[in-house]
């Protein structure tokens, strides 16, 4: 029995120590506590309505929260309200004439914001209702341009951050520091086939989303791919830091596993952001996953224009140069200690064969 416990301590004492499963116990169990009690929820009681048309002010007063006339503009026309989707700037648009019903136009590419909004709309009276974007408001359409950055998100923290630190475990970090390399040149070095193997793998998601799923790709090509890549500068990033904090290949799988646990659940991948309480949903806009879905929706689903993005795009570019230079400072800290090494190393291999 003394044995035992004093086997028992000595494990007990280990985990206490180990600091990145202490955080793994604790901190996953939290958050999913904080987040499915308080932010599960696909019911959005906020919807943002603009009126448009020259009957507009007689029909705006019809709606009553949620729905949430934020915009009347007699001036406008369906153009303008198709517009006013494309870039997000409203739920839904009401177009009215002077002849005939007014038209409510929904922005089928938030799912959960439409599938609350149709049923209010269809109680409106003399009011017709149309989804544009996603006309059958179907689950996968809205979930493939968010797959795309979730599969980006693996590769770039786990499976970086997996490579480094096995790295870092062999010893080849003390060949790196002989050589004539910078610790930015290092770092590019590394991550760049990770980056492929990144594109590669959004294009083909992509590809087969609309094979299989019917997603289509509405919009502009070029636009999505800067936004992938930005946003994969910004997870890769975040791979190297993981491997700059572990000592092994568990302990990078671990930070990985808490870094990607929010941008799953926070992101407004599964549960919408409007549908949170402000209490958790700042978290989600700390989070690059969250301005890559953005952008992927919006370009997929809407041929939202750059004017309607830049913003989740400048985000990104913020987020890149931040991660990507603490990145390289730790690396360079890391390389350090090798440095002096490996010219220990050397200068004991020319005094010996002297």
């Amino acid at each position: 029995m003394a044995a035992m416990r004093a086997m028992i301590v000595k494990e007990f004492r280990e985990l206490v120590r180990d600091r990145p499963t202490m955080a793994l116990l604790i901190v996953p169990p939290l958050v999913l506590l904080i987040v499915f009690g308080y932010a599960a929820n696909f019911t959005v009681h906020n919807i943002n309505v603009e009126v448009m048309g020259p009957a507009a002010a007689r029909v705006a007063p019809h709606f009553a929260a949620p729905l949430g006339v934020s915009r009347v503009d007699p001036g406008a026309t369906r153009a303008d309200a198709v517009a006013a989707l494309r870039k997000s700037k409203a739920d839904v648009v009401v177009v009215t004439s002077d002849s005939g019903p007014p038209v409510a136009l929904v922005d089928g590419s938030s799912l959960f914001t439409a599938q609350s909004a149709v049923p209010m709309l269809h109680q409106v009276p003399g009011l017709q209702v149309e989804v544009l974007f996603n006309p059958a408001l179907k689950t996968s359409w809205w979930m493939v341009p968010a797959l795309v950055g979730l599969i980006m998100t693996f590769i770039g923290t786990i499976v970086t951050s997996l490579g480094l630190v096995r790295e870092r475990q062999a010893g080849t970090l003390e060949q790196l520091a002989v050589m004539p390399l910078s610790p930015a040149d290092v770092i590019i070095g590394k991550i760049a086939p990770y980056f492929l193997l990144a594109a590669v793998n959004m294009v083909v998601v992509t590809a087969l989303g609309a094979l299989l799923f019917g997603v289509p790709f509405a919009g502009n090509v070029g636009m999505f791919a800067v936004g992938s890549a930005l946003f994969l500068l910004v997870v890769l990033g975040l791979g190297v830091l993981i491997s700059t904090v572990s000592q092994t290949q568990a302990q990078a799988i671990q930070s990985a596993l808490i870094l990607l646990l929010p941008q799953i659940v926070l992101s407004g991948m599964i549960f919408p952001l409007a549908a949170m309480p402000w209490g958790v949903r700042w978290i989600g806009y700390l989070l690059p996953l969250t301005y890559y879905i953005e952008i992927s929706r919006g370009v997929m689903l809407r041929d939202a224009p750059l004017n309607a993005l830049w913003l989740a795009m400048l985000v990104l570019v913020v987020m890149a140069v931040l991660v990507l230079g603490t990145a390289i400072l730790r690396f360079r800290r890391d390389l350090a200690p090798n440095v002096k090494q490996a010219k220990h190393h050397a200068a004991n291999r020319v005094t010996s064969t002297s």
